[in-house]
């Protein structure tokens, strides 16, 4: 492991561990008045413990966004990978054709609107994330893997009767690791700006729940009285996200390694 990505693992490990391990350590929250000293980190605007706040707060923050990128690619990867490998034209557009109709839809629009239909639902929040990134990654897998499934090696699997889970996973499913490596750093980064940016309007999450992005946006005008109620989440978010990125690279470069050793 060379020292970049000593750096990018660190600055992913940190927020991730916070957010899995920190609800289960045994941390004695203080109550006190808002935005004093008192604790490790101080306390936020309604008198509660800062620290307390970030050691359970990052399973909204980071949960949310990766369980929504999650269900975006099984949705979308599975159209993108059904589109691609049909022999059909009707199916391919009849797949297609209506994610286009989404695409020009305002991804924070259409997050917000659900998030006011179901008012502190972080499920309902994870599926409008995740239906928002649908057609991109649909896009993305088709067009990745539209050379692999029509050419010869898929036709002579077909022609030995593999099966379609064979083919489409375990031939064609390679042919896009690449673009989804590449890609996948940047849709976990856009997932956490909008599940933050709908919990920092205050349309997502309840305004008295820990999740880092709610606590940056219930607590900024505090900023200047207790720095560390801002400061805190806030790191915790542009370092996840900023580390990720980076392990995305790395990650490009080993995929298109081994997509080459396999040719």
């Amino acid at each position: 492991m060379n020292p970049r990505e000593g750096v990018s693992l660190g600055l992913v490990a940190v927020p991730l561990v916070v957010a899995v391990v920190g609800p289960f350590l045994p941390y004695g929250a203080r109550t006190g008045l808002p935005y004093s000293s008192e604790g490790v980190l101080g306390t936020d605007g309604l008198g509660r413990d800062v620290l307390g706040l970030l050691l359970v707060g990052g399973r909204t923050a980071l949960g949310m966004a990766i369980g929504a990128v999650v269900l975006a690619y099984l949705v979308g990867g599975l159209i993108g990978l059904t589109a691609a490998s049909t022999r059909h034209r009707w199916l391919d557009e009849g797949m297609m054709r209506p994610l286009d109709v989404l695409l020009p839809l305002p991804s924070l629009l259409v997050i917000s609107v659900v998030a006011v239909g179901w008012r502190a639902s972080a499920a309902a929040i994870t599926v409008a994330v995740a239906m928002v990134n649908v057609p991109t990654v649909a896009r993305l897998v088709r067009a990745a893997a539209l050379d692999a499934a029509s050419g010869p090696v898929v036709e002579a699997l077909r022609m030995q009767r593999e099966s379609w889970v064979t083919i489409q996973l375990g031939y064609v499913g390679r042919s896009v690791l690449g673009p989804v490596a590449a890609d996948l750093g940047t849709r976990i980064t856009l997932a956490v700006f909008l599940v933050a940016s709908v919990n920092f309007l205050g349309l997502g999450l309840s305004p008295t729940a820990p999740d880092w992005a709610v606590s940056v946006s219930r607590n900024r005008e505090g900023l200047l009285l207790q720095p560390w109620s801002v400061l805190a989440p806030a790191l915790l978010l542009v370092s996840f996200t900023l580390g990720f990125n980076l392990l995305a690279d790395r990650l490009v470069h080993r995929s298109r390694r081994l997509v080459e050793s396999t040719r």
